[in-house]
């Protein structure tokens, strides 16, 4: 009789216990549910949206953005539309005429970048170890500082391509993609070519010494490259539009014999923020002279050359010149260096 109330008293602990322990197990199982379904129903972005959200932003709007993608205008901001839909949140914010980025679209483009990076790596490491070839590469002096990055990472990704390189002016380099002596180029100007494709421009400065003057009743003395150089010859048609006198003062066939003149004082003399010596004062109008403009950036494929290295040879190119100038251009704000007469 003692050991039959003992049974029935266990089996009722033991149902106590299968009756509490049930509630717990009952919620936890809700909850893992209710986060794996949270997990099913995140967006997976598109990378193809990505990537002309970064084009758009890297050429400066949504018409550069669709002549390089081949597309309409409108199907770019319907992919954007789209993008901003996806991500809740407003990612553009009216700028004058245009768009620019609020700040959630600078964390979005941020992102874009990374995850293009990886996709676009994860692809070339898989393709591109075993490719075996020769890539012929040009661009003028104005760009060498980004070709130490450009060349490392791609000989990571296509390990057994070997690569030629030419640093040459930029007519020259031009000329050389027509006849299919080069496979790719980046250039300043030569938009006027057949192979030439836009990727952004340039904005011009004029350049001197710290310790130059400016004549007030002498020609300006000027230093510049050679007769073809897109810098000198519009440096000289903005004197000539204003009737301001003018000599050559120093030529040099290489920018490093450029900015020796410069550096000496012989002359002014018109270029870029890329690759300018950090002792040189510049700006758009330093003495008062004219404002000199913009040049167009292009990259340019030879037409016998379509491969997936020379592709990718191109974006590394591009992206990483686009990188660099958001680097000049603070770098420039930060010193403030110009002195404006």
């Amino acid at each position: 009789m003692g050991h039959s109330s003992s049974a029935s008293a266990y089996k009722a602990t033991l149902r106590g216990l299968s009756t509490q322990s049930a509630a717990p197990f009952s919620s936890y199982t809700e909850h893992t549910s209710q986060a794996v379904a949270t997990r099913v129903n995140l967006t997976n972005l598109d990378l193809d949206t990505l990537r002309t959200l970064v084009t758009a932003q890297d050429l400066g709007g949504f018409a550069q953005a669709a002549d390089r993608l081949g597309r309409t205008p409108s199907a770019i901001s319907l992919q954007m539309k789209r993008l901003q839909d996806e991500l809740g949140t407003s990612i553009f914010r009216k700028s004058g005429r245009g768009l620019s980025l609020t700040e959630a679209g600078q964390t979005a483009l941020s992102y874009a970048r990374r995850i293009l990076a990886l996709n676009d790596e994860l692809l070339d490491t898989l393709h591109g170890a075993s490719l075996a070839g020769l890539i012929r590469i040009g661009c003028p002096q104005d760009f060498a500082p980004i070709l130490p990055g450009v060349l490392s990472q791609f000989s990571t990704l296509y390990p057994r391509m070997q690569i030629e390189l030419r640093v040459e002016g930029n007519a020259t380099l031009a000329d050389a993609i027509e006849k299919s002596e080069i496979d790719i180029a980046l250039l300043i100007g030569q938009e006027d070519r057949s192979t030439a494709q836009n990727i952004g421009d340039l904005d011009l400065i004029w350049i001197a010494s710290e310790n130059f003057a400016s004549p007030a009743d002498e020609p300006l003395p000027l230093s510049a490259l050679g007769p073809q150089c897109a810098f000198r010859k519009l440096m000289l048609q903005q004197l000539d539009e204003i009737e301001r006198p003018y000599r050559i003062a120093a030529t040099s066939p290489s920018l490093n014999g450029l900015w020796a003149a410069v550096l000496g004082g012989l002359g002014v003399t018109a270029r870029t923020v890329l690759a300018l010596p950090g002792t040189l004062i510049h700006g758009e109008s330093l003495f008062g002279l004219p404002s000199l403009g913009r040049l167009p950036i292009t990259l340019h494929h030879s037409p016998a050359a379509s491969d997936a290295a020379t592709s990718r040879m191109g974006n590394l190119l591009t992206e990483s010149l686009s990188l660099h100038l958001q680097i000049e251009k603070k770098r420039r704000r930060r010193l403030r260096i110009v002195r404006e007469a």
